[in-house]
């Protein structure tokens, strides 16, 4: 009896030491550098019960049972497994896995090893993202990533952004090719917070795309869930408000009368303004536009984890933008929702699904160019106040002072009405077959598809005789479709021999097709004149002129690829790529091309003389070089349409008709990008500092050049005719980067990492074959010649004008001088006096040359972070070195605003030797030269942000595994002398994108937010 009951108490004695559970708390760092590792994930072993740490690597799990094994896990680190034996802390160091760690880099089709890549790739983090928090995907390349500049289309909420890998290449299309997961996409449609990595192939590595890798490839990696995950609940929160970040110095109402007088006085006419002592300062119509703590808003979440076979992850996210001019007539509004799933079907099946759902809506103002609100707000006389006496908006007078252009910018946003609506669903299915041991096939279907619908209202309204004028109402509204769809089927093999000879290889084909339509309408008379009621459905006014249109387009891609990946050893290492693709953009005698390419490195450091290196812990040398495609380009160019007028008699009478448009080139085929490739990869000091350089030589050839000289018989003069368009142009950019990283961990509390990064880039025209030898772009002022050009020797898109040498102090130095008159008036003292470039005696156009380079010479990144206990804190700087930009955003009549460095005109001999005098006579002043060409080199702080982390042993207690609040400011600062609104912002046009005309400055971003995790 004593026996059983003895026996009985040992085992409630063992059951309730088994049954004890413990709350395990401690930090994960790298054993390599003793660097804290953010997001490892901690599970109890053959349980869901899991968490992950924090960003500083600290972690608590609850429930955790005596002698249960905890699992510690990462991408790109050894697993680890601890047994619990008591409630005591346990804080884990993990090693570095190299295989695992060098899986990441996503080449296209496949990844590779890092250490084994040959071709020049740069990735951008998770980590990266959420310390910069852009709105656009693309801004989270601008200073992170060497040679890639991304430039802004403007300010407003939903603008544009371009992304230039190596330089402009073309004078068409020069955006890279994006590929989500896999298919054809765009960034525009991605929340950030969605991405797990973004790639970017710079190189021969990208001719795996072919005829639309020219312009280099990036590749997105979204988030997905991990397998044996506990699920992670992600909540990110961020409000904030924004201001414009620059005013541009005008002259008040006082400076604008005194001067003004001065004009009217040097042209022999009556003072405009007898007495100015009561003007004081007028009206600020800068301030009147802009608008301070305009709203933005963004929330994300998202639900990720996984079991042996499945992994998930499940996220939406809000985004809402105001705009700083017109807050409620300028908004944008992005609503993401995305689902990827991953199941292993069996031991040799695996299948995934990633689709993004995104809805899109932009309200926008005329917010850049001639006649855009900032154009009216900084040319509109100071002493004319916003509203008269009634109430209602002044009107800008229509006189010869003032033109016919420039109107009250408050009046103009009151009549600005339009929407935009644009409903996405995109994704990819892939299967996955394991088919022998080293063989495995994978077929994936990607899809885009997307309808927008816009309405626009243009109101009947009067400005007094302005352009702008709306004599009759109307509405004008479009809906589009756009569907592509991608089939990729490829197979591979890898397998090492011999322990030494490691041979990956892939072969495959794509089919890609893409088509739509469109269909717009406009209806006259809309009812009551009201935006309300500005529909096609009720506006039933018509017009002689048609106010129907159509269009709808179908193209397609056949594409086959193979790549042989080799390596001995892992030091010496070769890749050999090869490309075939058929595309119906180009007529039958060009419709098939090759892209062949060639990578190739050694891996110096694994030779036994540096393998005792105490400093050098790796060191690769790679080449590149290849041929890819760029076919982006206007469609049915092979062939002839009916698109030009043409005029019938019929029954003897005359009738407007069509005819053949542009005349057709059956020849016309693809750009062809030539890309060589040398650099270094570099680590020292136990990995603490990283090293990549490069030298990159890119030729473009086979450029698409217009305005091919023909036969007159050609009719290519006949109204909707033109030359055909044919392969005659070349454009060669080279330059360097560099990439210097360094890491270290100061104490216990204090880590820091520290980014620099430089290209420097020269870009030239080597051919340029048309009629002329150059092509022309971009617009400056009103009648005057184009002021970019594209042409042999130069940089594409330079600006071409007059030189200028000073001002014209005295009549003996006008006289001395070769005559000016050519340019529309004769000189006189306090003019500007142009140089005689060509040497003929005599200054007119001819004189034009090179006067300014919209490309920068060097870009630069200089990024830091800092950890010190729960405080974290970063800094991202961008620079852009040797860039020129246009100043084209003054109207140069006579009674329009200035900028107050006119303050510094020429008055009289030896009063300035930079601006000249003001004057209503005729002067050859305002003629495109140097005088309105600026140095637009800055240095921007793009983003500042200060977090913290709340203890682990407050939250835990809440059930949090991280709570993390911040502040944050984007766009800070600019340094810059440049005089405009923003030095770095660009239409985007190869040939005249660096011509300012009032380019909407990019707001400063005040910002609050919230990262919780459970």
């Amino acid at each position: 009896m004593k026996k059983t009951f003895f026996s009985f108490l040992l085992l409630i004695f063992t059951l309730s030491a088994f049954a004890q559970e413990y709350t395990i708390t401690g930090n994960v760092t790298s054993e390599q550098d003793g660097l804290p590792i953010p997001t490892v994930n901690i599970i109890v072993k053959n349980t869901s019960n899991g968490v992950t740490t924090d960003f500083d690597g600290n972690y608590s799990i609850n429930n955790v049972p005596q002698n249960a094994t905890l699992v510690f896990s990462y991408v790109g680190y050894t697993t680890k497994e601890v047994v619990v034996t008591n409630g005591n802390p346990i804080n884990v160091a993990l090693s570095e896995d190299v295989e695992a760690l060098e899986e990441v880099i996503v080449i296209g089709y496949g990844s590779q090893k890092r250490k084994e890549v040959t071709g020049a790739v740069s990735v951008v983090s998770s980590q990266t993202l959420d310390e910069i928090k852009p709105i656009k995907v693309e801004q989270a390349l601008q200073g992170t990533v060497s040679g890639v500049n991304v430039t802004t289309q403007g300010g407003a909420p939903g603008a544009g952004l371009d992304i230039r890998i190596r330089g402009i290449s073309t004078n068409g299309a020069n955006g890279p090719l994006v590929i989500i997961d896999g298919y054809q996409g765009s960034l525009d449609i991605l929340n950030p917070n969605d991405i797990d990595t973004i790639t970017v192939l710079k190189d021969a590595q990208a001719a795996i795309y072919g005829t639309v890798g020219a312009n280099g490839v990036v590749l997105i990696t979204t988030k997905s869930g991990r397998k044996n995950q506990a699920p992670k609940v992600s909540f990110n929160s961020y409000t904030g408000f924004q201001e414009t970040t620059r005013e541009l110095p005008l002259l008040n109402a006082t400076e604008y009368a005194l001067l003004l007088n001065e004009a009217y006085a040097a042209g022999g006419q009556n003072l405009p303004y007898p007495n100015v002592s009561g003007l004081g300062e007028g009206t600020d119509w800068q301030g009147e536009v802009f608008n301070n703590n305009v709203p933005i808003i963004n929330h994300d979440f998202s639900v990720s984890g996984g079991s042996e076979k499945i992994t998930y992850a499940i996220s939406g996210s809000h985004l809402y933008q105001q705009g700083i001019i017109a807050p409620k007539k300028t908004d944008f509004r992005r609503n993401t929702a995305r689902l990827a799933l991953g199941a292993d079907i069996s031991d040799k099946i695996n299948v995934k699904a990633n689709v993004i759902y995104t809805y899109l809506d932009r309200d926008a103002i005329n917010d850049s160019g001639l006649g855009s609100v900032l154009f009216n707000a900084i040319n509109t006389p100071a002493t004319l106040s916003a509203f008269d006496d009634n109430g209602n908006f002044t009107l800008v007078p229509s006189t010869p002072g003032l033109g016919i252009e420039i109107i009250n910018p408050l009046a103009q946003i009151d009549n600005t009405f339009n929407d935009y609506d644009l409903r996405k669903l995109n994704g990819t299915v892939a299967l996955e077959y394991d088919v022998l041991k080293n063989v495995k096939l994978t077929s994936r279907i990607g899809f885009n598809t997307s309808n927008s619908e816009g309405k626009s209202f243009a109101k009947q309204v009067d400005y007094g005789g302005k352009v702008f004028d709306v004599p009759r109402s109307s509405v004008s509204q479009n809906a589009i479709n756009d569907n592509n769809y991608s089939l990729d089927i490829f197979g591979t093999y890898n397998n090492t021999f011999a322990d030494a000879h490691k041979i990956d290889f892939t072969v495959g084909t794509t089919v890609f097709k893409e088509f739509g339509n469109g269909l717009f309408a406009t209806g006259y008379d809309v009812p009551n004149n009201s935006w309300e009621f500005a529909d096609i459905a009720l506006a039933e006014g018509i017009s002689e002129a048609r106010d129907v249109g159509s269009y709808a387009y179908d193209e397609r891609r056949l594409s086959f690829f193979s790549r042989l990946q080799y390596d001995y050893k892992g030091k010496y290492l070769f890749s050999a790529m090869l490309r075939r693709d058929l595309s119906t953009k180009f007529g039958p005698n060009n419709r098939v091309a090759y892209f062949p390419s060639v990578t190739a490195g050694w891996v110096v450091s694994d030779e036994t003389f540096l393998e005792n290196s105490n400093t050098l812990s790796f060191l690769k040398l790679r080449a590149s070089y290849g041929i890819l495609g760029n076919d982006q380009i206007p469609s049915n160019g092979f062939a002839s349409l009916l698109s030009g007028e043409a005029t019938y008699v019929f029954d003897g009478a005359l009738v407007n008709g069509q005819a053949l448009g542009v005349l057709a080139n059956p020849d016309l085929q693809w750009e062809e990008a030539k890309k060589f490739d040398v650099g270094l990869d570099l680590r020292l000091l136990n990995d603490k500092l990283d090293i990549t350089a490069d030298y990159f030589v890119n030729t473009r050839d086979n450029l698409l050049i217009s305005n091919i000289s023909t036969s007159g018989i050609t009719g290519t003069s006949a109204p909707g005719s033109g030359s055909p368009t044919v392969n005659a142009g070349k454009v060669e950019n080279k330059g360097i980067e560099l990439a210097i990283n360094y890491k270290d961990q100061l104490s216990d509390n204090l880590n820091f990492s520290i980014n620099y990064n430089v290209t420097s880039l020269q870009n030239e025209v080597l051919e340029v074959n048309n009629s002329t030898g150059f092509l022309e772009g971009g617009g400056f002022g009103v009648g005057q010649p184009a002021p970019s050009r594209m042409e042999v020797g130069q940089p594409i898109g330079y600006f071409y004008g007059l030189q200028t040498d000073g001002i014209f102090q005295n009549q003996a130095e006008v006289d001395a001088h070769p005559s000016q008159s050519a340019l529309g008036a004769t000189a006189a003292p306090g003019d500007i006096r142009y140089v005689d470039a060509n040497g003929d005696g005599v200054i007119n156009f001819d004189d034009r040359t090179n006067i300014g380079d919209p490309i920068p010479d060097v870009t630069m990144g200089l990024n830091l972070s800092l950890n010190y206990k729960n405080f974290d804190f970063v800094l991202y700087t961008f620079a852009s070195l040797g860039n020129d930009m246009v100043r084209n955003y003054e109207r140069t009549l006579s009674d329009a605003n200035k900028l107050n460095y006119v303050l510094d005109r020429w008055t009289g001999e030896g009063t300035s030797n930079t601006v000249p005098r003001v004057t209503t006579g005729a002067t050859s002043n305002n003629v495109f030269s140097e005088f309105f060409v600026e140095d637009a080199s800055f240095v921007r702080i793009q983003n500042l942000q200060l977090g913290y982390s709340l203890p682990d042993e407050f939250i835990n207690k809440l059930g949090i595994s991280k709570l993390r609040i911040y502040t944050a400011v984007n766009n800070l600062y600019t340094f810059t002398k440049y005089k405009g609104y923003d030095p770095g912002a660009s239409s985007g046009a190869p040939i005249g994108g660096g011509i300012d005309a009032g380019f909407y400055p990019i707001p400063r971003t005040y910002i609050l937010g919230l990262n919780l995790n459970f």
